[in-house]
This record gives structure tokens, C-alpha cells and sequence, in this order.
């Protein structure tokens, strides 16, 4: 199967993940809460531009970006998520069912693009970079999250034990994602990087919750069929290594936040 080919197929799974999680989203979207409200206080403090919610999911802060400008555009990939989105969020707001990778807005027509938790699954990143630039206009930014190499580590070291297949996503480093959006044309002003740590009952509870965020589409794995039960009951009882005193098991997610600049060249 060649390259291309995957990567569509992934892309496909990944839409059909999200809009089949629609409706209770929002509900278990702990991370996403948490990591939308963090880029509040970059938000630009005037009415009059036109805002594209990058990835808009259901369409949560979507909704909160209308309540603050003028024009809003919520993309996404998932049909699911947008139809969800349409029928309960601000009726104001214009719905894209499209790629970040094919942005379908005319050069430099948009002032601030808003992305949560989206770009790290965006596959190649640089080529979603340059779609986002290029519908910005010079002067405009783009605050977004991603998360970064150091995420769901328990896990991954956990599942390291058993196998050497993967099992969860590899995430750029921190320096690769600066080195992205440093360009020509574009600048940093701003990052934070922290480590969130999400409290789970058992794997089970964890492995729900990263099926929400897309986390189990693996373009790397080589052994396509589930994990044996043999398997998963191995990998559970290493991940006892990170129990914590209350029995509650922890799952880390290293969160990255970006402000940036499209120069006035």
C-alpha cells in the first residue's frame, strides 16, 4: 500500500472515531476542556475579525469564539462532529467538513486561527503549517495545543515490556514543532509546556478515553489485529507499577501552547 493511499485511510479512521463519539465527547473530553480554556488569555481582545476554529470538534469553544467575534469557522474532518456541532451550537457560525491539509478559504482571508489538540494528528505537519499561513493574514496569529514527545509515557513504557509493536502514537519533540512554526514568514511569540496528569479507574477507563482523542490510529503498528488478551493482561499488570497510593491510575499528557505570528513582510 503506498504511503498515500494509508494516509487517507487514516484520515478516514480517524473522522469515523470522532463523529461516532459525538454525542458523548463532550461529556468525557476532560483534556480538551482543560487545554481550550488554557489558550483563552492569548485570545486577541477586539470583535472585528473572522476566526477559524482549526479542528472544531463538536464545536464547544467554537460556540465560545462566536460569543466574542464577528465571523467564525468551525473545519472539521469528522461529518459526525459537524453535524453535532450544527444542530446545538450558535447558528452564526459557518461549518467546513474539510482537511486541515486543504483548507477550501481564499489566501490570506482569515485574522486568527484557534486550534485545540488537533495538529498532532496532522500527518505531515509542515504541509498543515503552510495551509494554516496561508490563509492568515500578515499580522494575524494562531494559538493552538498539541501534545508533545513525553505523553501517556506509563503507557507506552508499560506496553514496551510485552512488545516492541506500537502501541501508541509517537509525538514530535517540543524543538521539532518550533522548528515548524519558525519560518520565513512566521514566529513563536509565546509557548508554554506542562505536564497533565489525568486520574483513570482502571486501563480500560484510559484506553476509552484515547479512542476519543484518535489515539489508537496507528500508522506504524505492524501487527493490525488486536492485542491478545494474554497481551493486554501483561501490559495491565506493569502499568500497576505507576498505581498511585488511592488505586487510581495516572496517565500523563504533555501538553505544548503556541502563540504565533504571521510576519509583515
Amino acid at each position: 500500500m503506498t504511503p498515500t493511499v494509508q494516509y487517507q485511510e487514516n484520515k478516514i479512521k480517524i473522522a469515523q472515531s470522532f463523529g461516532s463519539a459525538s454525542k458523548s465527547y463532550d461529556v468525557s473530553a476532560r483534556l480538551q476542556r482543560f487545554s481550550g480554556k488554557h489558550l483563552m488569555p492569548w485570545l486577541p481582545n477586539r470583535n472585528d475579525l473572522t476566526v477559524l476554529d482549526l479542528g472544531s470538534g463538536t464545536g464547544f469553544f467554537t460556540d465560545l469564539l462566536a460569543s466574542s467575534y464577528q465571523q467564525v469557522i468551525g473545519l472539521d474532518l469528522s461529518k459526525g462532529m459537524l453535524h453535532f456541532a450544527q444542530e446545538s451550537r450558535n447558528k452564526e457560525i459557518t461549518w467546513l467538513e474539510a482537511d486541515v491539509h486543504k483548507i477550501p478559504l481564499q489566501d490570506e482571508s482569515v485574522d486568527l486561527i484557534y486550534s485545540n489538540l488537533v495538529i498532532q494528528w496532522c500527518d505531515p505537519l509542515d504541509v498543515a503549517i503552510s495551509e494554516m499561513l496561508r490563509v492568515l493574514k500578515p499580522g494575524g496569529l494562531i494559538i493552538f495545543t498539541s501534545l508533545v514527545d513525553g505523553t501517556l509515557h506509563e503507557l507506552k513504557s508499560s506496553w514496551r515490556q510485552v512488545d516492541d509493536d506500537q502501541h501508541v502514537i509517537d509525538f514530535k519533540a517540543e524543538s521539532e514543532l518550533s522548528e515548524l512554526f519558525n519560518t520565513p514568514i512566521s514566529k513563536i511569540l509565546e509557548h508554554k509546556c506542562q505536564d497533565i496528569v489525568l486520574e483513570y479507574q482502571n486501563v480500560i477507563h484510559l484506553a476509552r478515553e484515547l479512542k476519543g482523542l484518535g489515539a489508537n490510529h496507528l500508522p506504524k503498528k505492524r501487527n493490525r489485529g488486536l492485542s491478545g488478551k494474554d497481551k493486554w493482561f501483561a501490559m495491565t499488570e506493569h502499568y500497576q507499577d505507576f498505581l498511585e497510593p488511592s488505586g487510581i491510575y495516572p496517565a500523563t499528557y504533555r501538553l505544548y501552547s503556541g502563540l504565533v505570528a504571521k510576519l509583515n513582510i
